[in-house]
């Protein structure tokens, strides 16, 4: 029973459950940010390159067919077209998550911003200070 009640305990620390959330919150804008990148922008970027991105390949072997027109062995090449399509994908979630934390740390710095209590005079400040205060008298 000991083992189980470990686990429980470290299943149920703060920190674990933050980062189960912010999983799950990046799965979800994952999600989002890829139908904003095919629905919105890829067309944009088809639309000046003259066709869809993803199409973009260099053909290694064309596909071989028969005499019925039916393929007889598969087409085989690079499609490098997706693979931009992926990079553009992760720089515009690299950049929003860079705004973000950018955000984050500008609220925490107001935060810190508060001046700090002067350091209380040492042991020796103390002394000297007295030593003063009673020549002055």
């Amino acid at each position: 029973m000991g083992m189980l009640k470990e686990f429980k305990d470290f299943a149920m620390k703060g920190n674990l459950i933050d980062i189960a959330v912010g999983f799950v919150m990046g799965a979800a804008f994952v999600k989002v940010t890829s139908s904003f990148i095919n629905g919105i922008v890829m067309p944009f970027v088809s639309l000046i390159a003259g066709k869809d991105i993803s199409d973009w390949k260099l053909v290694l072997k064309e596909a071989k067919m028969d005499s019925a027109g039916e393929q007889i062995a598969a087409e085989v090449a690079v499609t490098y077209g997706v693979f931009f399509s992926v990079v553009i994908e992760f720089l515009l979630v690299a950049f929003v998550m860079f705004m973000l934390v950018k955000g984050v740390n500008a609220l925490k710095k107001k935060e810190e911003a508060a001046p700090a209590a002067p350091p209380a005079p040492t042991k020796e400040e103390t002394l000297l200070t007295e030593i003063r205060d009673l020549l002055k008298k």
